[in-house]
């Protein structure tokens, strides 16, 4: 019973081309599954959700498909066969409706996280569409930008549905099923959620970064996502940078400028080897940012050899 409780994994079943799925019972004693591929490794949950959805007058059921991520993100919706969504007057949901929907469901943070049900219409009202206003001051203009018309409820419901409690279920299942395989590919996904995840696990709060992991953190630096090559940057200690200076140096030079500028400040915590100093007094070159950076690294350094400081001409004076 205890096992059933905690949503632990209740039985396997067989997806087509050899693939399967995990099963297991939520807090809420709904199925969350979680689709694994042809070697087993995780892929992604989703749920097939029934829920009536309730206004001021009739409740009607919606069936529909959620996706999250590894991590409880969500990602996607689909409608199961033969079922539509409907508005308050019956009419069915349009492309563009269901477009908008994905909009609104998609959002993180929504103004739908501080209402409670009743919230959302103006008591005694029963046009939804008509009467759409806020108890907390928000503007008529300011909610209809957050729903759909006719469909205030389904909206508040379904993003409810998807960034509620299950999302911390979810990380509670992945993180039981983390090991070395899953971190390696977390690092190399184009999943930001998933790197900044993985990175905590792998870098600890010293900044000591596993060995095993290091050349996937090399390359997330290496890549095209900044705010991930950033923290990177950020988080690993001057050890894992000791025998990459010339590496990080050469970095900085093919990065956009706003990876290359946050490159040259992270060098400037680091004691340079002679020959990365040399490089650096021979590419004062570019915008004024640009060389300001790279004379704050060489002026960071404990000493600089004589054929530095005669690398530096003019620059010589700007290095106490």
């Amino acid at each position: 019973m205890q096992r059933i409780l905690t949503g632990i994994l209740l039985f396997l079943c067989s997806f087509a081309h050899g693939q399967t799925e995990r099963v297991y019972l939520t807090a809420e004693k709904d199925t969350l599954k979680l689709a694994l591929d042809n070697n087993g490794r995780p892929l992604y949950y989703f749920r097939n959700i029934y829920t009536p959805v309730c206004n001021t007058g009739e409740c009607k059921p919606v069936y529909i498909n959620f996706y999250w991520d590894l991590l409880g993100n969500y990602t996607r919706f689909t409608m199961p066969a033969n079922e539509v969504l409907t508005k308050t007057d019956h009419r069915e949901f349009q492309e563009k409706d269901y477009a908008k929907l994905q909009e609104i469901i998609a959002k993180e943070t929504s103004i739908f996280s501080e209402l409670k049900m009743e919230d959302l219409v103006v008591k005694g009202t029963e046009k939804i569409s008509d009467s759409v206003d806020m108890k907390t001051g928000a503007t008529l203009k300011t909610i209809k930008n957050e729903v759909i018309e006719g469909a205030v409820f389904t909206c508040y419901t379904l993003w409810h549905l998807a960034h509620g409690k299950i999302t911390k279920e979810i990380s509670g299942i992945t993180e039981k099923l983390t090991d070395s395989t899953l971190l390696h590919n977390f690092l190399q996904s184009n999943n930001h959620h998933y790197q900044y995840w993985a990175m905590d696990k792998v870098i600890d709060a010293a900044g000591h970064v596993t060995a095993s992991y290091e050349d996937d953190i090399t390359r997330i630096i290496e890549g095209n996502n900044i705010f991930t090559a950033k923290y990177a940057l950020q988080k690993a200690d001057a050890d894992f940078f000791s025998d990459r200076q010339l590496w990080l140096l050469e970095t900085a030079n093919k990065a956009l400028y706003p990876l290359q500028m946050a490159i040259y400040k992270r060098m400037a915590t680091l004691v340079l080897t002679d020959k990365v100093a040399l490089k650096v007094a021979q590419s004062l070159t570019g915008n004024q940012e640009q060389v300001k950076s790279k004379l704050a690294i060489l002026a960071a350094q404990p000493k600089l050899s004589q054929a530095v400081k005669a690398q530096l001409g003019p620059y010589a004076k700007d290095i106490q």
